[in-house]
């Protein structure tokens, strides 16, 4: 007896293997994805923390700067710029791109700080809120 072999004999073992591979290109993609959000993330949060650091130095008189680098360096960022105007300060943090995507370059984070205004009336005075 002879077995025939038709023409479609092992497509979907070869369909199979090409959708596996390309699962696992999306998930490295997808997980690459999530890394660079991370990261800005990261980023984003150090420049807060450093420049509320750094205002609240302005404010009291202490190197502003010097306090929004320490911080920024201890959430793992480096400060890149640092700019004070009045009360009020203005931080630039990088923090290097995840593990496997060094060809990237750093992420950055951008925040400013200072003291909260509040609306002034006649005479520097705050007006009251109308009671209820």
């Amino acid at each position: 007896m002879t077995v025939r072999r038709r023409p479609e004999d092992g497509v979907a073992t070869v369909l199979a293997i090409v959708l596996a591979g390309l699962l696992a290109v999306v998930a490295l993609v997808g997980g690459a994805v999530v890394a660079l959000i991370d990261a800005h993330r990261r980023a984003e949060s150090a420049a807060d923390l450093a420049a509320l650091a750094g205002a609240g130095a302005l404010v009291r008189g202490d190197g502003a700067c010097v306090a929004a680098a320490t911080i920024a360096g201890r959430n793992g960022a480096e400060l890149v710029s640092c700019r004070a105007s009045g009360s009020t300060l203005s931080v630039v943090v990088s923090v290097a791109a995840p593990g496997g995507l060094e060809g990237l370059p750093d992420l950055q984070g951008r925040a400013r700080a200072g003291p909260a205004s509040s609306p002034t009336g006649p005479g520097g005075v705050a007006p009251r809120a109308p009671a209820r």
